[in-house]
């Protein structure tokens, strides 16, 4: 299949607007299933996958990859349950003209987000997007004004938004028991693998490298993630995975877009080929408030929060918690935790906390949310252009270095 180009995005979506207007207008009932089908079957996509089959009010129908040998993973983790093996596809659009389909979860790395999701909201499906939203900003543009033109409900995979814990740090800071907040600090810090290009070699057999590049340039091929460190691809493994903190940083805060940007950083260690940078201190201007960010990927010492801290009455060791967000207040500071980690509040005797709550990890409450948001027609809690406004930040971030 020939290459999409960027400049014929508009032009090539266009075909669907014919039938938009009716298709806009479907609704799933109370009694009925919600449909489903997939768009890349990597570890997160089939994770979803698993998610949504666990559900007795959904139908997984589709799964689709570029990459058919991915197929036989997926159909492995689906089988335990006892559900409908879904139809196998390599073209996403096999799912947009299926009028049984409800909903397009979209899992592909960051390139493929914005073509499917406008398409999908054209063929007039509902739209689960992995966070990062979108390639750049204008995109996530392009995706917020097609879920509000056609209507369609448009969830971003940003799944701690749903933790009852998050809702509470919210509270708790907009109360004003932290003072007045004038600096965040958003830390994400860990340590990665080098990446490098290899040899360049033909695509194996049953992969479709040229549909995979699809609205990029058309990269000859090379096995491994090289791609993740593209500009072309992706926006980078910092702001890729940071994305959940600066969101939830919006979110308890109260913080839209900034009133201006300013980068450092580089690319200091892992010098691979690589494109997007390994270290990353970002400013973000508020009035009156100043939203740090702080980013690496040569820290071994850092580590993301382990599920058995996550799923527990337990907190991270916050000095080696590769992924939190710090807020000072002019009483107190909190440390919070994202996907179940919790927080703690400290005022200036800093010895005990003064209030704290438990974290869970909340992917199953964020599907609640998205179905629920599909049968009422409201707006889900990571709704697109939340997390446009909070990818953007990354963006802003990615702009200011180049």
């Amino acid at each position: 299949m020939k290459a999409i180009k960027r400049r014929d995005f508009l032009k090539g979506t266009a075909s669907a607007a014919a039938v938009s207007a009716l298709a806009a207008r479907r609704s799933v009932a109370a009694s009925d299933k919600v449909v489903l089908g997939f768009m890349g079957m990597g570890g997160r996509g089939t994770k979803l996958a698993e998610f949504f089959v666990q559900r007795e009010d959904v139908e997984v129908a589709y799964i689709c990859d570029v990459d058919t040998r991915r197929y036989a993973w997926t159909l492995e983790v689906l089988d335990n349950y006892d559900v409908p093996r879904p139809k196998m596809v390599e073209d996403f659009r096999r799912i947009l003209d299926d009028p049984a389909v409800d909903v397009l979860v979209n899992a592909t790395p960051d390139h493929w987000h914005a073509l499917a999701t406008v398409m999908a909201c054209q063929a007039g499906k509902d739209v689960y997007v992995e966070k990062p939203l979108a390639h750049d900003i204008n995109e996530g543009r392009k995706m917020v004004e097609a879920a509000r033109k056609y209507r369609r409900v448009v969830q971003v995979g940003t799944q701690t938004r749903s933790a009852p814990y998050v809702h509470e740090a919210r509270d708790y800071v907009q109360s004003g028991k932290l003072g007045d907040v004038h600096l965040v600090r958003v830390v994400n810090m860990m340590e990665h693998a080098p990446s490098p290009k290899g040899a360049e070699q033909p695509a194996p057999a049953g992969f479709d490298w040229d549909f995979w590049c699809g609205p990029a340039p058309l990269y000859p091929y090379s096995p491994g993630r090289w791609w993740a460190g593209r500009w072309d691809f992706y926006c980078g493994p910092i702001p890729g995975d940071a994305v959940h903190q600066l969101d939830l940083a919006r979110m308890i805060v109260g913080l839209g877009c900034p009133k201006s940007v300013c980068q450092a950083g580089g690319i200091y260690h892992l010098k691979d080929g690589r494109e997007t940078p390994d270290t990353q201190v970002a400013t973000f201007e508020y009035s009156g408030l100043d939203l740090v960010f702080e980013a690496g990927l040569w820290m071994p010492y850092q580590k993301k929060i382990p599920n058995s801290i996550r799923d527990s009455d337990q907190f991270p060791d916050w000095r080696f918690c590769s992924t939190r967000v710090e807020i000072y207040g002019t009483e107190a500071m909190m440390f919070f935790g994202r996907q179940g980690g919790g927080w703690q509040v400290f005022d200036s005797n800093n010895t005990e906390p003064v209030a704290q709550r438990y974290g869970r990890q909340a992917d199953h409450q964020h599907l609640e949310n998205f179905v629920n948001a599909i049968r009422d027609r409201s707006t889900p809690v990571a709704d697109v252009e939340e997390g446009h406004v909070s990818t953007m930040l990354a963006h802003l971030a990615n702009i200011s270095y180049r």
